[in-house]
């Protein structure tokens, strides 16, 4: 009888927490947020990524009604802060802003520490924006033909910079490479920031970088755009030929940008920064500072950011095989 009377308590006790868990999941996201949210970058501060975290931050933090803020988790291709948020506790306070980085970093290392589908959660895509192929304004080249010319000239001489191994500019590098002839020199960095140092101070000739952070450069005639690297040219730099136009066909590379969320995160908070970041993205505000840097926004739902991870993944794999890019 007393076994009896145990499974019984024990059914009940089931049966309660089954019926009262939603209420509790519900409970939570209403009280939610009760506290500052962080963004975490996996860059340091002065890249693209960093500037569309704060521009989103800016604007969520009322929206919320608590601080939103932008921490910077940089190193590996942007792997460390992205296996800290996939760690994280599913709460709704510690989100990622991701990137095309990572669906190009599953191909790349042979032994990440999460997994960028499984673990984290789409919520949405902040904005594209184009990469440029830019130079330091002493280099003699003045256009992408002078410059292949230059670089065939002495092989294996010039050096271009990425944002770290397995990034989209160094993967644009090697398709460079690869579709030109050319040989290259890569120096990984951890960002575009240092990155951006060294290529104004002449220590790397070239990079393949977003335009985001190397505008304002290029405006100030310290670096030369010579092309940009997706289908059509960019709002930003209207006279500057894509790579597909000066010879390299079906060239197409962009970089996207995107918020996440720890894999087990309530799908009402997922909802509910959904609707307030895409709210955010559309505004006429936020279109305006996308403009100034080059970037085209997007807010899309958390369904089509997953799709686009999935594609995004499946097509840097075989550029990757391809590229014979591995990192151990």
């Amino acid at each position: 009888m007393k076994q009896v009377r145990q499974r019984l308590t024990l059914t009940i006790a089931m049966t309660a927490f089954s019926v009262l868990a939603p209420f509790a999941h519900t409970a939570a996201a209403q009280e939610w947020p009760s506290k500052p949210v962080t963004l975490v970058v996996p860059f340091p501060a002065g890249g693209t990524t960093d500037v569309l975290a704060r521009a989103l931050a800016d604007k969520l933090s009322p929206a919320l009604g608590q601080p939103v803020i932008v921490e910077s988790k940089p190193g590996a291709g942007a792997t460390i802060g992205a296996d800290y948020v996939a760690k994280a506790k599913a709460d709704g306070y510690t989100l990622l802003v991701g990137a095309v980085h990572h669906t190009i970093a599953t191909s790349v290392y042979k032994k990440l520490p999460y997994d960028f589908q499984k673990d984290l959660l789409p919520i949405t895509t902040i904005a594209l924006v184009p990469n440029v192929l830019v130079v330091n304004a002493g280099t003699p080249a003045k256009t992408a033909d002078e410059l292949l010319a230059l670089l065939k000239a002495k092989p294996g001489e010039y050096s271009y910079g990425s944002n770290g191994i397995g990034t989209a500019q160094h993967l644009i590098g090697t398709q460079y490479q690869d579709a030109t002839g050319a040989q290259l020199i890569h120096v990984p960095y951890k960002g575009s920031g240092p990155l951006s140092t060294d290529l104004l101070g002449g220590q790397i000739m070239m990079s393949f970088d977003t335009i985001t952070p190397v505008l304002p450069h290029i405006k100030a005639g310290k670096l030369r755009p010579l092309a940009v690297t997706t289908a059509k040219r960019s709002s930003a730099l209207p006279d500057v030929p894509t790579l597909d136009e000066v010879g390299l066909e079906s060239f197409d590379i962009g970089t996207w940008f995107g918020v996440l969320a720890p894999a087990g995160t309530p799908k009402e908070l997922v909802a509910r920064l959904n609707a307030e970041m895409v709210k955010i993205i559309h505004s006429p505000e936020f279109r305006k500072r996308m403009d100034e840097i080059g970037a085209e926004p997007i807010g899309n739902t958390t369904e089509q950011m997953a799709q686009q991870i999935k594609d995004e993944t499946d097509k840097f794999a075989k550029l990757v095989k391809d590229a014979k890019v591995t990192v151990e």
